[in-house]
């Protein structure tokens, strides 16, 4: 299974990536993380294992992360193997004239029969939660530009 999506973000590329690329800073920008917790005294670049736990629904669920690539301010690549699956997720950000596109590009595989029968019925909710965290880094980000530009001005 695999999702891509994009979004556009009125921000600077260097303000998108640290709310991607370094967990302290999600954590800020998406509500739906509820706690992390570090695995590694490392807590940033590749190297870097947390456990993320998320609101999903009326339910919380953990899930430990790897940051397998990480090449500011381009990309980061987060790695999980959970419910019978890897889970490899590709943050890619690039400058625009007027802002940064932040792209994230989510795959599944299999590891076993269950997983390969659920996946599929997962990609709608998963492509919604997705659509979720992208939108929050863009409201995150774009109240960060406009705080940052009113204390210049």
């Amino acid at each position: 299974m695999k999702v891509e999506l994009q979004v556009h973000i009125d921000a600077p590329i260097e303000t998108v990536f640290d709310a991607i690329a370094h967990i302290d800073s999600f954590m800020r920008a998406s509500p739906a993380i509820v706690g992390v917790e570090y695995l590694t005294e490392r807590k940033r670049g590749v190297g870097t294992r947390f456990r993320e736990t998320r609101r999903m629904g009326n339910r919380e669920a953990s899930t430990e992360l790897e940051i397998t690539e990480y090449d500011p301010p381009e990309r980061v690549r987060l790695v999980s193997e959970a419910g019978g699956a890897v889970w490899d997720t590709l943050f890619a950000v690039r400058p625009t004239n007027n802002g940064t596109v932040l792209a994230m590009t989510m795959t599944a595989t299999a590891r076993n029969l269950i997983s390969r029968l659920l996946l599929p019925l997962m990609r709608k909710p998963i492509a919604r939660a997705i659509e979720d965290d992208l939108q929050a880094v863009k409201k995150w980000c774009e109240a960060d530009g406009t705080r940052d530009n009113a204390a210049r001005g």
